[in-house]
């Protein structure tokens, strides 16, 4: 049989056929392309354009102003020690809450998805008012000269307090698979709990530990409705990068703001690509 006397339909280029599959996609591929398409990534794409408007030299202006380097400093920095501090805190709190029977498990368990069901603003209003300086706890601490509220301290638990379930969550499902005779296992054969828990229980659950970190930094870096009220929002001491945002909306400087958004997007994809490959470094080093 000649090549011409072949099926049609057999002989349509590549391209054809991919459309044709295309057209074949079930209703679930076709609603989650277009909903992808609709909520990310056209409005990516638009503040990229949005911000190419200006010209080279303007667009570097405004990105590295020194309020605006400022800003990116407290974000991005405060962030990932919010990431880091409660990815060792939301391991502990999830160790006790699968491995221990205590009064009152399932409130305090409930209550870790309090900073999930807070509206921002108001999280941000009862953190400035408890740890002001005439807080129940501000005040205790400013004897020893330690202010948080109004603070770059209020930023860090403004942010603390916002990420911290995820760590917890992403992590107590897994720990609750590591079984328990493991551990005995190691104990008979001689490990101590220390040598136990850094052989043992936490390769298999540093993904979930990175993954946990890399949702609450995500998390922290978008962070305005509750830091705005517990800090300054001073340039070069506790202003964020979306509260500058805010400013120069505000100012009616779209462009500056949405130079200052992109710049933040694309700082958010470099450290989460960072992330991401953490996280396949710890799912080799947990097998």
């Amino acid at each position: 049989m000649t090549p011409s006397s072949l099926p049609q339909q057999n002989r349509s280029p590549a391209w054809a056929n991919g459309i044709r599959k295309g057209l074949q996609m079930s209703w679930a591929w076709r609603v989650t392309w277009f909903y992808l398409i609709v909520m990310l990534f056209i409005p990516t794409i638009a503040l990229f354009l949005r911000s190419l408007t200006l010209s080279p030299s303007e667009i570097w202006r405004i990105a590295t102003s020194p309020t605006a380097l400022s800003a990116y400093n407290v974000t991005f920095l405060t962030a990932l020690a919010a990431g880091v501090i409660n990815g060792f805190m939301g391991l502990i709190a999830a160790w006790v809450l699968v491995r221990y029977e205590f009064p009152f498990k399932r409130i305090i368990d409930a209550a870790i998805d309090l900073p999930f069901a807070l509206p921002t603003a108001v999280a941000g209003l009862t953190l400035a008012t408890v740890y002001s300086e005439r807080g129940w706890i501000g005040s205790l601490l400013v004897p020893f000269g330690i202010k948080i509220s109004f603070t770059r301290l209020g930023v860090l638990l403004a942010m603390l307090f916002i990420s911290f379930p995820f760590i917890v969550r992403t992590v107590q499902p897994v720990l609750q698979e590591v079984e328990k005779e493991v551990e005995e296992a190691a104990w008979s054969l001689g490990a101590t709990q220390v040598q136990t828990f850094w052989r043992v229980i936490l390769p298999p659950l540093m993904p979930a530990v990175l993954t946990g970190v890399a949702l609450g930094f995500a998390r922290a870096v978008g962070e305005y409705g509750s830091v705005v009220i517990i800090a300054s929002n001073i340039p070069f001491q506790d202003l964020i990068a979306p509260v500058l945002i805010f400013q120069r909306l505000e100012q009616y400087d779209y462009a500056g703001a949405t130079v200052i958004g992109t710049v933040m997007l694309l700082i958010s994809l470099l450290m989460l690509l960072a992330i991401n490959l953490l996280q396949a470094w710890g799912r080799r080093y947990g097998n």
